[in-house]
């Protein structure tokens, strides 16, 4: 389970989509960049093969809901 998941717009302005997020996950921290096509670029502690998919899906779930779903 994702827990302490934080995030926040790259650019002085919140127009530019483009965010760093960060969140823990079986006791480890995890950082990265979350780009405006979807694409996430991991800049600390890449996750395992297998926690990978999971991971960038509730990522993909969890910036729907508290980015785009609150424009």
């Amino acid at each position: 389970m994702i827990s302490h998941f934080t995030f926040q717009s790259l650019y002085q302005t919140e127009k530019i989509p483009g965010w760093s997020f960060s969140f823990y996950y079986e006791g480890k921290r995890y950082t990265g960049v979350y780009h405006k096509d979807g694409s996430i670029e991991w800049t600390n502690n890449l996750p395992s093969e297998s926690s990978l998919k999971e991971l960038e899906s509730r990522l993909h779930e969890l910036m729907l809901y508290h980015v785009y779903d609150n424009q």
